[in-house]
């Protein structure tokens, strides 16, 4: 088990897609102090052949963004959900099943769309006639209508 695995376990359990830590919240979670060679931003970059640190917190399926080595600051974003092993406890954890009623692409896009605060989605868009422009804008040929050959 690496000295590093604290992370990758403290990561899996966030429920969050963004998880912000100091440097210090970090050597909180593994109990030890970061080695010198964290104040080089290049040692936070996602290349898994970079140390083994990466690694522990690609498995947990997090990559770094964000990061200010001055301030000792980071963001770890959740770029996947980590794969079902076992836990430190040595027990695997309850596999959720997927449900047979759904396509397997169901919710592929989550959290890639974002609905502004106070936007109906419910509400038809009634503002402009739908034969106006095209996704709201004005029309090429002055009056909207199409040239017809002869």
């Amino acid at each position: 088990m690496s000295k590093y695995a604290p992370l990758k376990d403290f990561l899996i359990s966030q429920d969050v897609d963004r998880v912000p830590m100091s440097f210090a919240e970090i050597e909180k979670v593994l109990n030890l102090p970061l080695p010198a060679s964290k104040r080089y931003p290049a040692w936070w970059s996602n290349n898994p052949s970079n140390n083994p640190m990466t690694r522990e917190w690609l498995e947990a399926g997090f990559e770094t963004e964000s990061v200010n080595v001055g301030s000792g600051k980071l963001v770890f974003r959740r770029v996947r959900k980590a794969p079902v092993s076992t836990s430190p406890s040595g027990s695997a954890p309850a596999r959720k099943e997927a449900r047979p009623d759904r396509h397997p692409g169901f919710g592929f896009m989550k959290g890639l769309i974002t609905i502004e605060a106070g936007f109906d989605v419910t509400r038809p868009f009634d503002d402009e006639p739908w034969d106006r422009g095209y996704l709201g804008g004005e029309a090429q040929a002055g009056d909207g209508k199409r040239a017809v050959r002869k």
